[in-house]
């Protein structure tokens, strides 16, 4: 019977990606594209009935394989240990429809499931993103938390310091001051020690 979703396929990165969804649109949003990579022929949707069959089985889930392989895909693939040459896949131009006479209808029950599961599969993502972006936000605060406790604590460290060298340079300007009371006092003590030396020696 016909089915609600698709099965669409392109490449990011490392990997190819999958998808059964019920537009390009979605697909598009899933992947986290801006640009339409099917206008561009990086995307297009598959009759291959393997990923077909994996897609259809986890409707709205982004399943990945590592680019260049025949591995069956999954939401946990693994990096590819070569990089082949990565080609955008091949469109192909659409295949003449064939008359026919009598066209089985919809199965509205099984598509009604495909689009919840894919709504289902959405609404998981946009969780698992906004999660994410909270952790992310909550990781950033405690890092600037923990910068202003630094910069905090070098602020204080820094004016111990410099309180500590003012302390120093007032006990050295004292220090000197008594050096030359000391110097004036012992040169005049000198000068009468050695006149009354010079007198007696007379």
């Amino acid at each position: 019977m016909p089915r609600a979703l698709k099965t669409y396929i392109t490449n990011l990165g490392f990997f190819e990606l999958a998808i059964a969804a019920p537009s390009m649109k979605a697909a598009l949003e899933a992947w986290g594209m801006n640009h339409n990579a099917f206008k561009q022929g990086f995307a297009k949707e598959t009759d291959d009935p393997r990923i077909i069959a994996a897609a259809t089985a986890q409707p709205g889930t982004v399943l990945k394989r590592a680019v260049g392989s025949k591995d069956e895909f999954r939401t946990d693939a693994r990096l590819p240990t070569s990089l082949p040459n990565i080609r955008p896949p091949r469109i192909e131009a659409p295949k003449p429809k064939k008359r026919v006479f009598a066209r089985p209808k919809p199965d509205r029950k099984a598509a009604r499931a495909d689009i919840i599961s894919f709504e289902k599969a959405r609404a998981r993502r946009d969780k698992e993103r906004a999660a994410a972006e909270a952790k992310a936000e909550k990781e950033r605060a405690a890092r600037q938390r923990a910068t202003d406790a630094a910069e905090d604590a070098l602020d204080k460290a820094r004016a111990r310091h410099e309180a500590a060298l003012a302390a120093i340079a007032r006990e050295q300007e004292k220090l000197e001051r008594r050096t030359h009371k000391e110097r004036e006092r012992w040169e005049t003590e000198r000068k009468k020690l050695q006149a009354a030396l010079d007198k007696s020696g007379r």
